[in-house]
């Protein structure tokens, strides 16, 4: 007679708890992400256009948040973003922190920085 070779239902039951978690936990952080790229596409978007050459910072800022109404970034506050000059260019820059609460009173935190200039990204 041969061993017999194979998953128990303890050991299966193991993994899928294990799988069962790391989709859970990805699927409360992807949208912080997802967020996060938005805000870069509008930067980038901000430094193609040429708006960060002729607007004035407050200029800026309004621009950047009637982008962020259309983006559905909500995480970003107008602390949280940074006007400044580069050259005859200005540079916006936006450093913010996300808190995911994942189970009970476990919270992810998650610090985004992004920038308009090529160094920033």
């Amino acid at each position: 007679m041969r061993k017999q070779q194979g998953a128990t239902v303890v050991g299966m039951l193991f993994i899928a708890a294990l799988v069962g978690s790391g989709l859970v936990l990805a699927a409360k952080l992807v949208p912080a992400y997802l967020e996060f790229m938005s805000v870069k596409k509008i930067l980038n978007s901000m430094a193609t256009s040429g708006d960060l050459k002729s607007m004035s910072p407050k200029e800026i800022q309004n621009s950047f948040f009637k982008r962020a109404d259309v983006g559905d970034v909500k995480s970003v506050k107008p602390e949280d973003l940074t006007v400044s000059r580069e050259g005859n260019q200005s540079v916006v820059t936006v450093e913010y922190s996300v808190k995911v609460p994942v189970v009970a009173n476990v919270s992810a935190c998650m610090d985004f920085m992004a920038s308009s200039s090529a160094q920033g990204e």
